[in-house]
């Protein structure tokens, strides 16, 4: 790692820890030229994962996105942000965990809708009905009658 200070490639690493839950490595380093210390992050690499709209355009996998759809679905609901992050992460950790680098739009917004429906049936039906572009009250009443089936 070359050194910020005075650019010499060699450093020594003093202390490690894990940051971020695990996901990051947290690095101090001493230069072997200058001592001056400083600090490191160290994360894993990964491949985007590319999102196949329904027009067939692609873009890059916005986990913000993701968030917010699913934020927005759960408002005024007894949800707390963290069980939303934890459902988006998992979701994420599932794409990461495919063999495809490309995936449709469809398939990620499967995935928001079963966890939902984990978390709130209320949530899961607000998310369905912009998802699935209910066009009358009778798609709505099927996938409600759906849900209590289950």
């Amino acid at each position: 790692m070359k050194c910020p200070y005075c650019g010499f490639a060699e450093s020594k690493v003093i202390d490690s820890r894990p940051t971020d839950e695990g996901s990051r490595i947290r690095r101090r380093r001493e230069c072997l030229a200058c001592t001056r210390r400083f600090t490191t992050y160290e994360i894993v690499e990964s491949l985007p994962i590319v999102v196949v709209k329904k027009d067939k355009s692609r873009e890059v996998f916005d986990r913000d996105k993701l968030f917010n759809g699913m934020l927005r679905a759960c408002q005024k609901r007894p949800v707390s942000l963290e069980v939303l992050k934890r459902a988006v992460n998992d979701i994420e950790a599932q794409l990461q965990n495919s063999l495809e680098r490309e995936i449709p739009a469809k398939q990620i917004g499967e995935y928001a809708m079963e966890k939902l429906r984990e978390i709130d049936e209320v949530a899961y039906v607000r998310f369905a009905s912009v998802y699935r572009q209910f066009k009358d009250v009778q798609s709505f009443k099927d996938e409600i009658t759906k849900l209590m089936d289950k």
